[in-house]
């Protein structure tokens, strides 16, 4: 009798922090059927939560940062006299791009091509969009290793994004609107495209977690109604937006309470300090606050009277959407995006015009005023995710991909 061949699977996760993206990858790494598949996760970032990968699955960093070329091309746009010299400012981005390539890109490429090939890969599966997982993608190629890509969000139609995507052999999206902006702006054939909704481990999700426990460690008084944006503190996550509705609230609603929560990547410290500095000077100090990374959702879900998912830009489908409505909790979202296609407004949750502060507010305000719409929106949201989002479904069906793609 043969002996089954296991197949070593090699993940990357180049994505800006510690958010949705890797949180699902590690949930579909903890439930691959390991009598046929090995993982092997390389990161690009590393931190205590990055580290935690090592317990599940063979884990190394290769940083993929040696030069914040970001930082570089920030400062270059903030020198204004730059700008005035016809040519110079569009050298100095190529310099900076070519700094990227050399310092960043270059050095990332070859140590993974080394791992993927002392590591005897069968498979790479880049966790985020082409472009930023290219090297991924091209050491693949140079192997002739099958590589499937995560899509998670809406791409342009650039020539070069044109390039990322002739790359990967099958794609991985999570969100029909995804798989529609993929076909329409990239014109990747349907058939490359599979759409899987990411999973969760639901029975991990503690739904009778008291969330006093929350409201306790973060000032929240047991009065109060605790409304949340969770997310990474990315500007396109909408927290802007989120103070914009606190003002329009704070004297229609008694004991408010706006909690901003999750981690802030690297690149946007700035940005958090952006966002204190706009909560002093408009005296919502008494209304806003910041929770930093939570790894415990589950008491955060329980200790908010509301959830929001706020993206300012089409979101393919966020984990927040996903873990909030599992816990069956009041959920609000944009009327765009993944959040449009997996809420039904008014039956799983309620829905407000994009970009729109007046309409979140409006949307809060109405969960407010009806405690009987938040539980019976909530429950049904459970409903729901419970039939659409076991992570033992997610991780049969890309196992499934993989069976298509290997020898």
């Amino acid at each position: 009798m043969s002996k089954k061949i296991i197949k070593n699977i090699l993940y990357i996760e180049n994505g800006i922090g510690y958010g949705g993206a890797i949180i699902c990858l590690r949930h579909l790494i903890r439930h691959l059927d390991r009598s046929r598949f090995h993982p092997l996760v390389v990161t690009g970032r590393t931190g205590p939560h990055y580290r935690e990968i090592a317990q599940e699955a063979d884990w190394q960093h290769i940083p993929d940062r040696h030069i914040d070329v970001n930082a570089l091309r920030d400062k270059l746009r903030s020198i204004t006299w730059l700008h005035r010299i016809p040519g110079l400012s569009t050298l100095l981005n190529q310099i900076v791009s070519r700094t990227d390539d050399v310092f960043n890109f270059l050095p990332f490429f070859i140590r993974l091509l080394w791992r993927a090939w002392h590591g005897k890969v069968d498979l790479i599966h880049a966790n985020n969009e082409p472009l930023c997982n290219r090297a991924a993608l091209l050491a693949g190629k140079l192997l002739h290793i099958p590589t499937v890509c995560h899509v998670r969000g809406d791409q342009s139609g650039s020539r070069l994004m044109r390039w990322a995507f002739s790359l990967p052999k099958h794609f991985i999206s999570v969100s029909h609107w995804v798989s529609k902006s993929m076909q329409d702006k990239l014109q990747v054939p349907p058939e490359k495209i599979s759409v899987i909704y990411d999973g969760i481990e639901l029975e991990k999700l503690d739904v009778f977690v008291d969330g006093n426990l929350f409201r306790t460690q973060h000032h929240v008084p047991k009065e109060s109604f605790a409304v949340g944006l969770v997310g990474l503190l990315i500007p396109w996550k909408g927290q802007e937006l989120f103070l914009d509705a606190a003002k329009l609230l704070r004297n229609k609603i008694p004991n408010l309470k706006m909690l901003i929560i999750g981690g802030t990547p690297d690149d946007c410290v700035a940005y958090e300090a952006n966002l204190r500095q706009r909560i002093i000077d408009e005296g919502l100090e008494d209304i806003v606050s910041f929770t930093g990374h939570v790894s415990d959702m589950s008491v955060v879900y329980n200790g908010l009277d509301v959830v929001v998912s706020a993206s300012t830009s089409p979101e393919p489908l966020g984990t927040v959407v996903i873990e909030s409505m599992a816990m069956g909790r009041p959920l609000i979202g944009p009327n765009h995006g993944g959040a449009a296609e997996m809420m039904a407004h008014d039956h799983t949750g309620l829905l407000f015009t994009p970009n729109d502060a007046g309409s979140l507010a409006e949307q809060i305000e109405r969960f407010y005023l009806s405690p009987d719409l938040r539980l019976r929106l909530g429950q049904n949201a459970r409903n729901h995710a419970l039939a659409t989002f076991s992570v033992a479904t997610h991780a049969h069906k890309i196992q499934a991909i993989y069976d298509s793609l290997l020898p």
